[in-house]
C-alpha cells in the first residue's frame, strides 16, 4: 500500500489522504476483504487512530494483484513489484559511525504510521516509481523506511 498525504498533517486538519491498496493474488476471499476495513479504520486500532488526526482516507482504488516482495534477512535492503504499476527498492543507510553489518535505525518513532514500539531502518531509495489507479509519482534516490507492523482488529468474542 502507498500512502500519499497531499499537505502535511496537522493535528484536527483534514488533508485529503488518499491511498491505494495492493492485495496479493495468493490470498484467500476473506484475506482480500479485510484491508478494505482495516484501513478505512472500520476496525478501529491504528488506521481509526490516524483517520482521527488526518481526516478520512479516500481509497482511490483496490486492486488484487501479483505481489513480489523481498526484505533481506539483514535489513541490507527490501524492495516491492506489482507489475506494470508499482517498481521499489531501497538500500540501508550506512555511515561512518554505524558499525559493519548494522543499520541506522530509529526505536520507538513518534508518530510512526505503523503504531508505537517498532523499528525504523532508514534507507534510500534506489528505485520508486509508481503509475497506478490515478496516482503516478517516482522518487528514486529519496529517502525510504523499512518498518515491521503487526496491526489487528477487534478480537473474535
Amino acid at each position: 500500500m502507498q500512502l500519499r498525504p497531499n499537505a502535511r498533517p496537522v493535528p484536527g486538519q483534514a488533508t485529503g489522504f488518499k491511498a491505494a491498496l495492493f492485495v496479493d493474488n495468493v490470498a484467500n476471499t476473506q484475506q482480500q476483504e479485510a484491508p478494505q476495513t482495516i484501513f478505512s479504520g472500520q476496525a478501529g486500532g491504528v488506521p481509526a487512530r490516524l483517520s482521527a488526526i488526518w481526516g478520512p482516507l479516500e481509497m482511490v482504488g483496490m486492486e488484487v494483484v501479483p505481489i513480489d516482495f523481498e526484505v533481506a534477512s539483514d535489513l541490507a535492503f527490501w524492495r516491492a513489484e506489482v507489475p506494470a504499476r508499482v517498481v521499489a527498492r531501497a538500500e540501508a543507510l550506512t555511515g561512518p559511525m554505524t558499525p559493519p553489518g548494522q543499520r541506522v535505525q530509529l526505536l520507538n518513532a513518534p508518530g510512526s504510521e505503523v503504531g508505537p514500539g517498532q523499528t525504523a531502518t532508514w534507507g534510500k531509495a534506489t528505485t520508486h516509481r509508481v503509475d497506478a489507479l490515478g496516482l503516478k509519482w517516482e522518487a528514486d534516490g529519496k529517502s525510504s523506511k523499512h518498518i515491521p507492523f503487526d496491526w489487528s482488529g477487534p478480537q473474535p468474542s
